[in-house]
């Protein structure tokens, strides 16, 4: 059984930051492709930073304040969110791909206030 624990989320003010961190465990190997996403109330979830093999890309919104890093051997995945904003308030969700499959975690709640 794959299991993907997320840690980090909070309250937070504008212009602060926040860093989240994703581990998995159980039987999962060969883990390609690592990233975030985010669904605020009322919307769809969004990709936020994807990671493969040090290579990563960005959602136009978060470009220049959020980092996303990567362990594909220790299977973790990090987002350091800095310049925090009220539109940045989701439930942020962790992926991890291997082998064609996508691998959730429970999500972690994000709040920024104004």
């Amino acid at each position: 059984q794959v299991q993907l624990v997320e840690s980090g989320g909070g309250l937070a003010q504008a212009g602060e930051s926040l860093k989240l961190s994703c581990k998995a465990s159980g039987s999962i190997r060969g883990v390609n492709m690592m990233a975030w996403y985010r669904q605020a109330p009322g919307k769809q979830r969004e990709l936020v930073a994807r990671f493969s093999y040090g290579d990563s890309n960005y959602a136009d919104s978060v470009k220049g304040r959020f980092t996303i890093s990567g362990d594909h051997a220790k299977r973790t995945v990090d987002l350091q969110m800095n310049s925090l904003k009220p539109e940045d308030t989701a439930v942020y969700y962790c992926l991890q791909r291997s082998s064609g499959i996508d691998y959730w975690g429970q999500g972690t709640q994000v709040t920024v206030s104004s």
